[in-house]
């Protein structure tokens, strides 16, 4: 589609400028049409993008031009972890300096395509700072676990991932010996989601508004109703300052500015939103909406994993 190439400077195989207000345009353009299907294209940006941000130039050399020269291949980053307090700063997933290089050792969750992965970037914690490593699939001591089976974004298929003292040579280190500033990474993983949930979010409103219009009881749309036009009205105002937040998160991250505090509220809220955007869409359709023939059902499925899937799209 491209996506990934616009993103990508020409001296490494794309066709642009890295621009993060483009990349959320397009996440949430492609989120609105169908969640899972935006997860999956834009998976092979979780890899390239941080090296984009940190790698050495040797690194974005050899790296990045063997994932976007050609169609998509599943080249996919390992970041999420199956905890309660799961925070993206802050890995269970430790790796450790060895003579020859480093060991990684622990468990990640949600991995994309991790079973026909051609190369995983996987995130763990090195002397309590969140790096990254470049760990081919056949590595010893990695395990891909048994496919995911989830509430929504099922079209998307993730997979656990355990590493155990997981052997990867010096170099494999995303920046070099001195590695690399985990912050833009993160910040740019959390606005990406936030812009896909915001996405998901206008869907279900786009589709419950001409309905709740066409839709009479006792000889008038409901939609003239006070009760579902405060709602629908509701939806609209959450739907437009979500997208504020995730655009101004990535605004600041294109000026260099520091992204991290707008990029977390710009998720939390737009998660939050599309959570309680698609319940009320399946609320303004009574019954229809809890029967598949209306895809406001699905819709709500999907928003309940949004912030689940936090590690797995950026831009």
């Amino acid at each position: 589609m491209g996506i990934l190439q616009a993103s990508v400077p020409e001296q490494y195989g794309g066709f642009g400028e890295h621009s993060a207000v483009t990349g959320v345009l397009a996440a949430e353009a492609m989120a609105c049409g169908d969640l899972a299907i935006a997860l999956a294209v834009m998976a092979p940006s979780t890899y390239v993008m941080p090296i984009l941000y940190g790698g050495t130039e040797a690194q974005k050399e050899e790296l990045i031009p063997p994932v976007i020269e050609a169609e998509w291949k599943p080249y996919v980053a390992a970041l999420t972890e199956s905890r309660f307090d799961f925070h993206l700063g802050e890995m269970s997933t430790i790796a450790k300096k060895t003579k020859s290089g480093y060991s990684l050792t622990g468990e990640k969750a949600y991995v994309p395509f991790a079973d026909q992965a051609e190369s995983f970037l996987v995130f763990a914690a090195l002397d309590g700072k969140t790096q990254a490593f470049i760990v081919p699939p056949d590595a010893e001591g990695l395990t891909v676990g048994e496919r995911d089976k989830l509430l929504g974004i099922q079209a998307l298929p993730t997979f656990p991932l355990t590493l155990e003292n997981v052997k990867v040579p010096t170099d494999a280190r995303l920046g070099g010996d001195d590695g690399f500033d985990p912050a833009s990474v993160i910040a740019s993983a959390q606005f990406t989601i936030a812009a896909m949930a915001i996405g998901l979010s206008k869907a279900a409103l786009d589709y419950a508004l001409p309905y709740a219009k066409e839709r009479e009881v006792w000889g008038k749309p409901i939609a003239q109703r006070q009760s579902i036009a405060f709602m629908l009205a509701e939806m609209a105002i959450e739907v437009e300052s979500n997208r504020l937040l995730a655009w101004e998160a990535a605004w600041m991250l294109d000026n260099e500015q520091d992204a991290a505090k707008a990029a977390y509220l710009a998720l939390m809220g737009a998660s939050d939103t599309a959570m309680s955007i698609t319940d009320r869409a399946v609320q303004v359709l009574g019954g229809h909406g809890y029967i598949r023939e209306h895809p406001v059902e699905l819709w709500m499925r999907n928003g309940r994993g949004i912030s689940t899937f936090a590690g797995m799209a950026m831009v």
